[in-house]
């Protein structure tokens, strides 16, 4: 079956935000990559930085949000989805309804603590004054792969330094 334009474009969005994944992963980060995009073009773009600036709130999403408020000169970043390779946590998804992002399309679910469907829905919420269209599952394979090569990877090397 052939794919509808708009899944192209989604996969085409979300293969930039796994390359900044990657760039995150490089940086010994949580490999999460963010691309904000509005009119067919980037205005935005983050990965995971938290360890790199000592910034609990360095998510890729918010990087991503931040870079284009500066870009735009405005905190609304009004009529833009953003591309995320992982579920975005209740702090992301307060983050996107206070930017006023339009659509938000993720790759892979976030068991733990995703506030989008996996633990909770923030966006179901009828406090919120804003509402985000939603699309998941955009190239989940592979950045759930990512994340799953990176954390076993960091098991391997802690269970490394525990043995003589």
């Amino acid at each position: 079956m052939p794919e509808s334009d708009q899944e192209l474009i989604d996969q085409k969005w979300m293969k930039q935000a796994l390359q900044l994944a990657q760039k995150a992963q490089s940086l010994d980060e949580v490999p999460v990559g963010a691309v904000l995009v509005k009119g067919g073009e980037v205005i935005g773009e983050g990965w995971n930085q938290t360890i790199s600036a000592c910034d609990p709130t360095a998510h890729a999403e918010v990087v991503a949000l931040r870079d284009a408020a500066k870009r735009l000169n405005n905190y609304r970043v009004i009529d833009t989805t953003l591309y995320v390779t992982l579920e975005p946590c209740a702090m992301c998804v307060g983050a996107l309804v206070h930017g006023r992002v339009q659509r938000l399309v993720y790759a892979a679910s976030e068991p733990k603590n995703g506030a989008v469907s996996s633990q909770i829905n923030l966006l179901e919420l009828h406090a919120f004054n804003h509402r985000i269209d939603v699309s998941s599952g955009v190239l989940a394979a592979q950045a759930s792969d990512l994340l799953t090569s990176f954390f076993k990877n960091k098991r391997q090397i802690k269970k490394e330094k525990k043995l003589p």
